[in-house]
């Protein structure tokens, strides 16, 4: 494992992800007593993961793909749900990263393929548009 992105949502919970050779991104989560065994959650990868929480047991997920667009996918403490595009016009190679501040509030930045920082963010109901930074 290596480029590992580390998030927890809640006292003794790590989840690690990480991209695998084939560019599949891979999760595995400590509960504070074991380790789980790594599973896929598939997608082509063109960048490293980049991991938030949103609130106790929920995840999200992102990633550039090589279409240079960023996606992302969730567990909402039951599954975790298909990869979805946010679109964009990012650095197929640059690396994402996200944070939360509640439970109604997801950001997320990358770079874009104009060198510039690009952010997204969700504001409880929406994906807001892209605005450059």
């Amino acid at each position: 494992m290596t480029d590992l992105a580390a998030v927890s949502w809640g006292a003794n919970r790590i989840d690690l992800f990480w991209v695998d050779e084939a560019r599949a991104l891979r999760h595995r989560a400590f509960d504070g007593t074991a380790w789980s065994e790594p599973e896929s959650l598939g997608g082509t990868l063109g960048s490293r993961a980049a991991a938030t929480a949103w609130g106790e047991d929920q995840l999200q997920v992102f990633a550039t793909f090589p279409d240079g667009e960023l996606w992302n996918r969730y567990w909402d403490g039951l599954s975790w749900h298909p990869w979805e595009s946010l679109g964009g016009e990012l650095d197929p190679d640059g690396t994402p990263a996200a944070s939360s501040w509640s439970a109604d509030r997801i950001d997320v930045f990358a770079p874009g393929r104009d060198g510039r920082t690009w952010h997204r963010w969700w504001d409880g109901t929406r994906w807001v548009d892209w605005e450059r930074l």
